[in-house]
């Protein structure tokens, strides 16, 4: 309720008030474009693996707030989310500005680890870097995922320009771990790892040799970065802790599998993320197309999206999620017909339980995608939890 502000004054003041982080907390720190979830997924498993019980704080959550902050045995409970933010409101009242949903979000994070006494933490920055709340801490290791086009309006038109707010998370003398970026962005994140005195590493090759959790030739690169951030921060990399932490790695929603494989869903939400997304598809069932159920937020470029999964739609079926940043059905269509002047088939509902069930109805696979909004909200009906679903807006 209280919108998005970008910058680091309001967060550091609420953490200086409540004391946090824990005096010597560790963490890893990840941002980018596509990626960072899993790339945060599969550090966590991999510090499991290894025996250490690592908080992990990521967004937004699919079916329930829960899943935005965990350890490696479990999630917080409904419980302590009620008194985690009884206390937060009384150390906000009087704050100008106030905290911000996401910035108390992370502040209750950080209590959590605080009382469960944990050591390390791998936190995923929820928009950019550079102002992000989650940059009032000092990492062992910076790490950055693939950057492409996304969020426009706050981080820039440009890969320059939003590798420029992603490369803020780097820190003087913290090493920064990343993957082979396009030339544009490559030379922002070489540029500002030399100017603050930071190691910078740059995977090259995929993980070879390894069953992962994930499926996805991408996912391998996202693997491949995860062994070179815990390899970064000082971790023993013994062939039973790689084997483990990257085959027991679960991050649903990306390219999740239902029914026999009769259902996929996955959280593309930009252009470079629904191209990954063809590109799996056709290497998962080749020569096959999809029923697909799409729906998008505001800001996102919708047109882009349906470009890019054009390949493998057979039919679409158009809806909008529970969600304030739900984009209507109606102008997801009037955006397929600009593209194909009409020549696609495709139909709207006003649902997402109405646009799945007709999807079901045409007897191939159907492929759920366009936004992690949308994909909680199916995710929930798969799994029979609609009661428990808890919107989210950021």
């Amino acid at each position: 309720m209280f919108g998005v502000k970008l910058g680091l004054e309001n967060m550091s003041r609420l953490l200086d008030i409540m004391g946090l982080p824990k005096p010597g907390q560790k963490f890893i720190h990840v941002a980018g474009t596509n990626g960072k979830g899993s790339v945060c997924a599969f550090i966590h498993s991999l510090m499991k693996a290894a025996g250490v019980n690592a908080g992990l704080f990521t967004s937004p959550h699919l079916v329930h707030f829960h899943e935005r902050i965990r350890n490696a045995e479990r999630e917080i409970s409904s419980a302590e989310v009620v008194r985690g933010i009884e206390a937060l409101k009384k150390t906000c009242e009087g704050m100008d500005p106030h905290p911000t949903f996401f910035e108390l979000t992370f502040a209750l994070a950080l209590d959590w680890f605080r009382k469960r006494e944990l050591d390390w933490a791998v936190l995923e920055t929820g928009l950019g870097g550079r102002l992000d709340a989650t940059n009032v801490i000092t990492p062992e290791v910076s790490v950055i995922t693939s950057i492409g086009l996304d969020h426009q309006e706050q981080l820039g038109n440009t890969l320059r320009e939003i590798a420029s707010e992603k490369s803020g998370i780097i820190k003087p003398g913290v090493p920064v771990v990343t993957l082979n970026q396009p030339p544009e962005a490559m030379k922002v994140i070489s540029e500002t790892a030399r100017e603050r005195g930071s190691r910078l590493t740059i995977v090259t090759t995929p993980l070879r040799g390894y069953r992962i959790g994930l499926f996805g030739q991408h996912q391998l690169w996202n693997a491949s970065l995860a062994v070179a951030a815990f390899k970064a921060v000082g971790f023993q990399t013994s062939e039973p802790v790689l084997r483990e932490g990257v085959q027991e790695v679960r991050w649903p929603g990306r390219f999740e599998r239902f029914e026999q494989e009769r259902i996929v869903i996955d959280g593309a939400h930009n252009p470079a993320g629904a191209e990954t997304l063809v590109r799996t598809w056709q290497q998962a069932y080749p020569g096959e197309k999809a029923a697909v159920v799409f729906g998008a937020a505001t800001g996102k470029d919708a047109r882009g999206l349906i470009r890019a999964l054009q390949p493998i739609a057979e039919h679409w079926h158009f809806t909008h999620f529970n969600s304030p940043r739900a984009q209507s059905e109606e102008f997801l269509q009037s955006e397929l017909d600009d593209l194909y002047r009409s020549g696609v088939a495709c139909s709207t509902h006003p649902t997402v339980e109405s646009a799945l069930a007709a999807a079901r109805t045409r007897g191939g696979r159907v492929l759920v995608t366009g936004s992690l909004y949308l994909v909680g909200e199916v995710l929930a009906l798969l799994r029979g939890e609609k009661d428990l679903f808890q919107r989210s807006a950021q």
